[in-house]
């Protein structure tokens, strides 16, 4: 069958943080299906990943204040005020708005006209990546046009978004996907029934992540000159508990020889400099800032150790299972992390990782103790890690099924 034009809308595109989006476009591309991408915002980052140049997709951006281009969304209201669809939508915003009184939900009705009355030819699908502001930008657009959409859902959007907006999407949507069990298992209750979900881990393009010859050093702790690597990838917000990563270096023994490489920009990287300091970990920290994926995979290669403290904040913000994990844990790279969300889905304790209780800098300090000092240790978790990502993380898998799921909406419709 011809596969139709499927119009994604993201939030930001590209972006260094959001890699599993670009793999996931970059295989639906592969697998014979037409992209068009409408992203909220331009990008910020000053990197882009390879995988960004090998998308074949046109990129729009819609007004990410309706203020800054006034004619646009003027003359896209006037486009589709005696349309049908206009007061179908309309009729979503008036019941959104008591339950949502704020600018941003008028202005996600504003981009959804804007991308109604820019709709690229032969377009016949909307998916949105996130169930918050891209859900709603989706949403509108689709009551607009008349056409059926689809989303996939990740983690703080899961987390934060209202049971009443999360419940009214997936009521809305013909399904769902989400990438971990426990968003899983809230959003098939937030459905009650009305709408399909399915849990499709992102996975990893295993070509990509090939595992590098070269063996790890044996070292373990004990000559200054030959100092374990402990590293981390994640933006410095606060849901990665790099404060507690912090604290439970500084709770080390002295007499360990350890070096800690943190790779990431985000808006909390001054205050944790200004930590590390305080804790006096000065010669011990090296902040790489935001670099580009085959920067990172090299890091990864050359570490002892991957950790990250993953953490609920008080909004209920958290992540899913962070792709780094996956990432780190596909070069044989021993993981020490939380036991929240779908961490415990990859790291299963003393066998594919260590899990320590979230904000508990002495239990995380005495898990990095004992991998540094045992570089047995270091190799078996990281040996049975990368095997569990090998035959279950897969990126193919999950776009084999999104394939599915398309293909099966359009043999109905046909």
């Amino acid at each position: 069958m011809q596969h139709r034009k499927i119009v994604v809308v993201l939030k930001g595109y590209p972006r260094l943080s959001e890699t599993f989006i670009a793999q996931e476009l970059l295989g639906l591309e592969r697998a014979g299906f037409d992209l068009i991408l409408f992203a909220l915002r331009r990008p910020t980052d000053a990197k882009r990943h390879p995988v960004h140049d090998e998308i074949k997709a046109p990129v729009h951006y819609l007004p990410e204040y309706l203020h800054e281009e006034p004619l646009r969304v003027v003359r896209s209201l006037f486009a589709y005020l005696l349309r049908p669809g206009f007061w179908r939508a309309l009729g979503s915003l008036a019941a959104d708005i008591p339950r949502d009184f704020t600018r941003n939900r008028v202005r996600r009705f504003g981009q959804a006209l804007v991308l109604a009355a820019e709709w690229p030819e032969d377009a016949g699908w909307l998916h949105a990546h996130f169930a918050h502001t891209p859900a709603s930008v989706t949403r509108y657009a689709s009551q607009l046009r008349g056409l059926p959409w689809s989303c996939s859902a990740h983690a703080k959007d899961i987390w934060t978004s209202a049971d009443w907006d999360l419940a009214g999407k997936l009521a809305s949507a013909r399904w769902t996907v989400t990438c971990t069990k426990t968003g899983f298992d809230r959003l098939k209750k937030l459905a009650n029934g009305n709408s399909s979900v399915h849990l499709s881990y992102h996975g990893l393009d295993l070509d990509r992540f090939g595992i590098s010859g070269e063996a790890r050093k044996q070292h373990d702790g004990s000559a200054p000159d030959e100092p374990v690597i402990v590293l981390s990838v994640g933006r410095a917000v606060a849901k990665k508990g790099y404060d507690t990563l912090l604290e439970a270096l500084a709770l080390l023994p002295g007499d360990l020889a350890w070096r800690f490489e943190h790779i990431g920009g985000g808006e909390e990287l001054e205050r944790l400099k200004a930590l590390a300091q305080k804790l006096g970990l000065d010669g011990r920290v090296s902040w790489k800032g935001a670099l580009a994926q085959e920067e990172v995979l090299e890091h990864y290669r050359c570490a002892d150790i991957f950790a990250l403290a993953c953490r609920i904040t008080a909004n209920g913000d958290r992540d899913g299972l962070p792709n780094v994990l996956v990432e780190a844990a596909s070069q044989r790279l021993a993981c020490v992390s939380t036991d929240i969300s779908g961490v415990p889905e990859l790291l299963s304790p003393d066998e594919t990782g260590l899990l320590v209780p979230t904000e508990n800098p002495i239990a995380l300090a005495q898990a990095l103790e004992r991998l540094i000092r045992d570089p047995v240790l270091r190799a078996r978790l990281g040996d049975a890690a990368e095997a569990r990502v090998r035959g279950n993380f897969d990126h193919m898998a999950s776009i084999g099924q999104l394939k599915e799921l398309f293909e099966r909406e359009w043999r109905a419709a046909e």
